[in-house]
């Protein structure tokens, strides 16, 4: 046995043992969170189980007996170092982490529910999965008291807190390590492991399982760890430990090096331990099985990472083609199980509602899915897909036009304005009817979104309100956390009905009179007089299949709107970034306000000083305001009636100014130097790309010059300095 890593933990707010429960919780339920190489894990089946006695403890048993006949009580707990049992699933001090998942960890060191139940890391614990847990503990406690005394040693650890002649108490669990599918390593495959969670001593044990020739699994010697929890007068340590050092195997992936064990894992469980604040999202890829997830999105990122070097968009190819293909990935297997849950085989159809570039609907539709998807704009990138995948360019004004009877699903993904609409269609188009949708700019019915609650981000007020939505229109509404490289990557799905059919006129007129309810919320103006459910929901109207469909609930005139105050986004899409502003203004006011920043020593409009970089002066940092009031006020409006107004003029002259807080100061390309010497090799690569593209502003107008000598400085000194800039083809290839 050798320990790999102790650590001190300071527990200000008496989180402990609570913490470090729910710390290892994030380990064993989701550890790709520290293990980024790893997809997932599927807990398979758990059970309560206790170890054999050791020799001493068998000793223990009997001196105990004599005591007790002595007239000598045993110890309480309560007098006993150690974690308490509370500490274990029912400790109520366990947070809930907040971390780069964004999840929700629970209280309890492993998942509560009943055997067959769908735990959070898309698994199920099955009758198979339990039984074989019953059969390998079996024979491995069989063998603890035989060939494997040491291990049982391992696995008792100091025995803080047991009572004299106590059997120990285990919760024990079998879980499938999913690892991510890379080119380094294409083949690598699930391992599984046994925990064994020992809370009166305080510890979790990782037993990795080999098969044998005959295909059956058993423990493996080698690769055993533990995580431990100690106290010594007031301080708390957990410690990491390898039960034989000489055997252990790194693969890299699921089994990294002890010094990594002992470093960076210790370092995060020890942070997880005392941090009370939680995030109030659910955990990632909660209601799917991650094993599939992981080999789906494998195949179709193989299958469609060509369009990174066809993008004919401006957008970024790497975030917009990864995304969806991961969207489309969740949406694949999310409808796989709802097959295999209602037997049936033939796939789900879909359309897309504000679809955009409609990569989702094209990989969507390639896959056997009928669908369409349905954008104000047309983009280039439609004509690259093929006449297979149908693509509408069409305004979406919510109404008794705009029903889809005949499709599984209702998308909104990034929607925008149509984002609150979605789950109403989806309700109105017909009773079978389903919808997925992945909020990110933030609409109401009309107009733009209001937060209620202050004590909420707007992103979580958003996110119950479209929740709210879908639960008014009849929807059990569940909520996932997806795989994607945004910040706003929680969905919303609508899978079932909480009403029969024929409830649906007066679910209707409720959702009639919710919709209502919002009006006047958002800044847009009112429509007078109430909305008249319309004939058609009035009549109880029958869609396909003989389900009430609910057509149109809202009718306010001939077109049969909902809500006349709803208003699409334009067909021309109207760039407000300040880059149609004339260069001379722009030119203008950056100059002043370098001034301004320079306590008045004036730049020069042209022509390069020099100065020492050791008496390079960068200025004061000024807060925005009191920048704007020192601006000509006709300039001020003109920026004003940009997005973002002087802040993104601004934060557009990067190369420049570094706007922060509410603040912005001139940019000190000495720090970013030494910031970038600091990033991987390949980000410094990609920086490289642009070197001398441009000309350096503080060359030609600092008073001072650049603080960075020519062959330092990413931009040219002067026209001679100059490379052409790369073409789009060679940016993707830098990236790939």
């Amino acid at each position: 046995m050798a320990e790999v890593g102790r650590s001190a933990v300071r527990d200000p707010g008496a989180l402990l043992p609570g913490g470090f429960w729910a710390a290892v919780a994030v380990w064993l339920e989701r550890p790709q969170v520290a293990n980024r190489r790893l997809c997932g894990v599927r807990l398979e089946a758990r059970r309560s189980a206790a170890l054999p006695r050791t020799e001493q403890e068998a000793r223990a048993v009997a001196e105990c007996g004599s005591e007790e006949r002595s007239g000598h009580g045993s110890r309480s707990l309560e007098d006993c170092p150690g974690p308490r049992p509370s500490a274990g699933p029912e400790e109520p001090q366990g947070r809930r982490h907040q971390g780069e998942v964004g999840g929700e960890t629970a209280a309890t060191p492993l998942l509560a529910g009943a055997p067959t139940q769908t735990n959070e890391a898309g698994g199920v614990e099955g009758d198979f999965s339990a039984t074989e847990l019953d059969s390998l503990w079996d024979d491995f406690s069989r063998g603890l008291v035989g060939a494997h005394r040491e291990l049982l040693a391992f696995l008792t650890g100091s025995g803080a807190g047991l009572q004299p002649g106590a059997q120990r108490a285990l919760d024990v669990v079998l879980r499938t390590v999913v690892p991510k599918r890379s080119p380094h390593c294409p083949l690598a495959a699930p391992r599984r492991e046994i925990i064994v969670q020992d809370v009166l001593s305080g510890t979790v044990t990782f037993l990795p399982l080999e098969e044998d020739e005959e295909g059956n699994s058993k423990v493996k010697m080698s690769n055993v760890y533990q995580i431990q929890l100690s106290r010594s007068r007031e301080e708390w340590f957990i410690s990491v430990l390898i039960f034989c050092p000489e055997r252990w195997h790194s693969d890299g992936i699921v089994y990294p090096k002890p010094s990594w064990l002992g470093r960076e894992l210790l370092a995060r469980l020890a942070r997880w331990s005392v941090e009370s604040k939680g995030s109030g999202f659910k955990s990632t890829l909660s209601l799917i099985p991650i094993l599939e997830y992981s080999q789906t999105y494998q195949a179709l990122k193989d299958k469609y990472k060509h369009m990174v070097q066809v993008w004919p968009e401006v957008t970024d190819p790497e975030k917009f083609v990864f995304e969806d293909v991961a969207i489309a990935t969740y949406l694949l297997v999310l409808w796989a199980e709802e097959r295999a849950a209602r037997g049936e085989t033939a796939k789900q159809s879909f359309v897309d509602l504000g679809c955009g570039n409609g990569l989702l609907a094209h990989i969507l539709s390639s896959e056997g899915h009928p669908g369409r998807g349905i954008d104000v704009r047309r983009r280039k990138i439609w004509d690259m897909y093929g006449p297979q995948t149908r693509l509408e360019e069409s305004a979406i004004t919510p109404s008794d036009e705009t029903l889809f009877p005949d499709v599984d699903w209702v998308i909104g993904n990034h929607s925008d304005e149509l984002t609150a609409w979605i789950p109403v269609i989806a309700a109105r188009s017909s009773y079978r009817c389903r919808f997925f949708v992945l909020p990110c700019c933030f609409f109401d019915f009309e107009g733009r979104f209001r937060r209620r609650q202050s004590g909420q981000t707007q992103y979580r007020g958003y996110l119950d309100f479209i929740r709210e939505v879908g639960e008014t229109c009849g929807f059990r509404v569940q909520e996932d956390c997806l795989r994607i490289p945004s910040t706003k990557r929680v969905c919303l799905i609508g899978t079932s009905r909480t009403y029969p059919p024929a409830a649906e006129v007066p679910i209707d007129e409720r959702r009639t009179q919710y919709i209502n309810s919002r009006r006047g919320r958002p800044a847009s103006p009112p429509v007078e007089g109430p909305l008249p459910a319309s004939p058609q929901a009035a009549a109880g109207s029958v869609g396909p299949g003989g389900h009430p469909d609910g057509c149109g609930a809202l009718d306010a005139g001939a077109e049969g709107r909902w809500l006349p105050g709803f208003r699409p986004r334009e067909k021309a899409e109207c760039v407000r970034n300040c880059a149609p502003l004339p260069r001379e203004v722009v030119d203008q006011v950056v100059l002043q306000v370098a001034n301004l920043l320079l306590g008045g020593k004036q730049p020069s409009p042209g022509g390069p000083c020099h100065g020492s970089a050791d008496t390079w002066r960068g200025g004061d940092s000024l807060p925005l305001a009191e920048v704007a009031g020192q601006l000509d006020g006709a300039i001020l409006h003109r920026l004003k009636r940009e997005c973002g107004g002087l802040q993104t003029l601004l934060k557009n002259r990067h190369q420049v100014f570094e706007v922060e807080n509410g603040a912005v100061r001139l940019r000190d390309w000495r720090e970013e130097m030494r910031r970038e010497e600091r990033q991987p090799a390949a980000k410094r690569r990609l920086f490289s790309g642009a070197f001398k593209t441009r000309l350096c502003w503080f060359f030609t107008h600092h008073p001072d010059g650049c603080a960075l000598p020519s062959a330092c400085c990413p931009f040219a000194h002067g026209p001679g300095e100059l490379r052409p800039p790369p073409t789009g083809k060679q940016r993707r290839q830098q990236l790939l």
